[in-house]
């Protein structure tokens, strides 16, 4: 009996063994992340501004997808606080995954979740609750600085 036990429990091992070299053959033949059939697609948005035009790119989250879905749209930025500019948005973004607060730097693109409005940083920021970072400039960051009102306007570019 204790033969036939023994010969169960290895016959149990091999089997075990066989099925985790099998699971390890499988998972290498998959693509490891940062090979370009892991990477996701990173979403660039054009900002016209006047006659000027300036480049971003968003961040993979539920709130920038979210102000995806709204463009093309026409915002009036208005100054805010001597270092962005802000303006309304047409409903209010989701916020599901964000952290709970950002610190922002010049350049970087955000929603304000307390008053739902978008954010233009153009000089750094300090660390707020309810702020979530949509993407930033990758360049024309520098038509912020233009003091008062500005219209821009915010579309989807092809990858």
């Amino acid at each position: 009996m204790v033969i036939r036990t023994l010969w169960i429990a290895m016959a149990v091992a091999a089997i075990t063994v066989a099925v985790c070299a099998e699971s390890d053959s499988v998972r290498s033949q998959e693509p490891r992340s940062g090979t370009t059939e892991k990477q996701e697609t990173k979403m660039k948005i054009r900002i016209t501004i006047g006659d000027k035009v300036a480049s971003a790119t968003l961040a993979s989250n539920e709130t920038a997808q979210d102000f995806v879905s709204l463009l093309p749209l026409t915002l009036t930025l208005k100054d805010y606080a001597d270092n962005e500019k802000i303006s309304d948005l047409p409903k209010k973004l989701s916020r599901k995954g964000a952290p709970a607060s950002y610190d922002p730097s010049a350049g970087d693109i955000t929603y304000y979740a307390p008053w739902g409005n978008l954010a233009l940083f153009h000089k750094d920021g300090h660390d707020s609750p309810g702020l979530i970072k949509l993407g930033s400039f990758d360049s024309g960051a520098e038509l912020l600085h233009e003091p008062g009102v500005l219209k821009a306007t915010f579309e989807r570019t092809k990858d």
